[in-house]
């Protein structure tokens, strides 16, 4: 499946197809957020999911974040938020269900936080994991 549905990131548009493809499984163009741990700082992503051409998610899609430090990310469903809004008014979640995945964009967010006690680190330990039933049009 993840050579038929890509996610994407760098300001996707919603019903678009554009944005810049998350890398899958190779960590060269992941989901990455640099936050001060001293600070206990959180910062939103906004994302999308689509399939290929021909291609499209039968019933819901399932997004989550897996991993040794999965606790420190979660996602929501898009309401038209911007970035300076998203991240107190979104519904943060452990995990969403996406409806009407096909060739177009849909949008989500995700979030990353750190804790005040955290010493620095680059962290690749967590993956964001996407579940549904991929079918032909």
């Amino acid at each position: 499946m993840a050579e038929l549905l890509h996610i994407y990131m760098n300001n996707p548009t919603e019903g678009g197809k554009d944005g810049t493809e998350v890398s899958s499984g190779t960590e060269l163009a992941p989901i990455s957020v640099l936050l001060d741990a001293g600070k206990g700082e959180q910062k939103a992503v906004k994302c999308a999911v689509r399939c290929e051409s021909g291609f499209h998610i039968d019933g819901t899609l399932m997004i989550k974040f897996v991993g040794d430090h999965a606790d420190k990310w979660k996602v929501a469903m898009d309401h038209n938020y911007t970035t300076d809004t998203v991240l107190t008014a979104a519904d943060w979640k452990d995990e969403i269900a996406l409806s009407g995945v096909g060739t177009v964009n849909v949008i989500f967010w995700v979030k990353a936080m750190s804790s005040s006690d955290e010493q620095p680190q680059s962290d690749v330990s967590v993956d964001l994991q996407a579940e549904g039933l991929l079918v032909s049009d």
